[in-house]
């Protein structure tokens, strides 16, 4: 179906998704929330989808959610809770689960709930004048968006802290300096390049790419042990799919492998 607030659209196997509310800095409503989290339940369930794409339209990737809907002129404010809750909390945890890759191009600055949202993606590429920022703590909110959960892991518990607390803007070079994202990106390149990334990632056995996923997921609460059962199981699990009977074929007669991530 169409949508008013994103763009959706597939080629050679890579959904692209453009958070597209340029004239707001793609800042977050419930609309547009609720379009997101349809179009990765619809990428999650087509065979087709190899890999995902988010960017955002414009000058900037997403500002995080628009205040204009988060304390009205006129009205009661809606719970901020509730907000998170039925319209962030979703996206996070389908970006995480879903079984193919996630490339997250950051046109811009992303700021808030769009900084973290880029944070949960798989890939992360940036085009060199972007930036991060945890703005949270500058109108005396907690960052959301999984961003309490994905900073210290990124980059540590000290500079998370100071991230969330002092909320200063991270220059991309910085990010990809600090083990925040993958690389930066001449900014007129930035889509091409990352759409390159998708669109290789599309032709890998992208069955096998979901299960390293899932493992990654669990590492970070399992124990070793539980780790290394894990292991196991998906190991098992690869281990069935057509994409290592044709991996391991293509190894034995000396040819490149055609993968079709099933």
């Amino acid at each position: 179906m169409p949508f008013e607030h994103i763009l959706y659209e597939l080629d050679q196997g890579v959904a692209t998704i453009t958070l597209n509310r340029p004239d707001v800095l793609n800042s977050f409503n419930r609309p547009m929330a609720a379009e997101l989290r349809q179009a990765l339940a619809e990428a999650a369930a087509d065979r087709d989808v190899r890999a995902v794409l988010l960017t955002g339209a414009g000058r900037a990737f997403c500002a995080g959610q628009d205040l204009a809907e988060a304390m009205p002129k006129e009205g009661p404010a809606p719970d901020l809770g509730d907000i998170v809750a039925r319209g962030y909390n979703p996206i996070v945890r389908t970006l995480r689960q879903i079984d193919k890759p996630v490339v997250c191009a950051v046109n811009g600055v992303a700021a808030g709930a769009g900084a973290n949202l880029a944070l949960a993606c798989d890939f992360v590429l940036a085009a060199v004048d972007a930036s991060f920022i945890q703005s949270f703590s500058k109108i005396g909110l907690v960052p959301d968006t999984g961003g309490t959960f994905f900073l210290p892991r990124l980059v540590g518990l000290a500079r998370a802290t100071a991230m969330m607390m002092l909320a200063d803007k991270v220059t991309a070079p910085d990010a990809v300096a600090m083990g925040l994202i993958l690389r930066t990106v001449e900014t007129p390149r930035l889509l091409e390049e990352a759409t390159a990334l998708a669109r290789q990632l599309a032709t890998r056995p992208t069955r096998g790419l979901g299960l390293i996923k899932r493992a990654l997921n669990a590492s970070a609460t399992n124990g070793l042990d539980e780790q290394l059962a894990l292991e196991a199981q998906l190991q098992a699990e690869a281990g069935s799919t057509a994409d290592y009977r044709e991996g391991v074929k293509a190894f034995l007669e000396k040819r490149a492998p055609s993968f079709i991530g099933r």
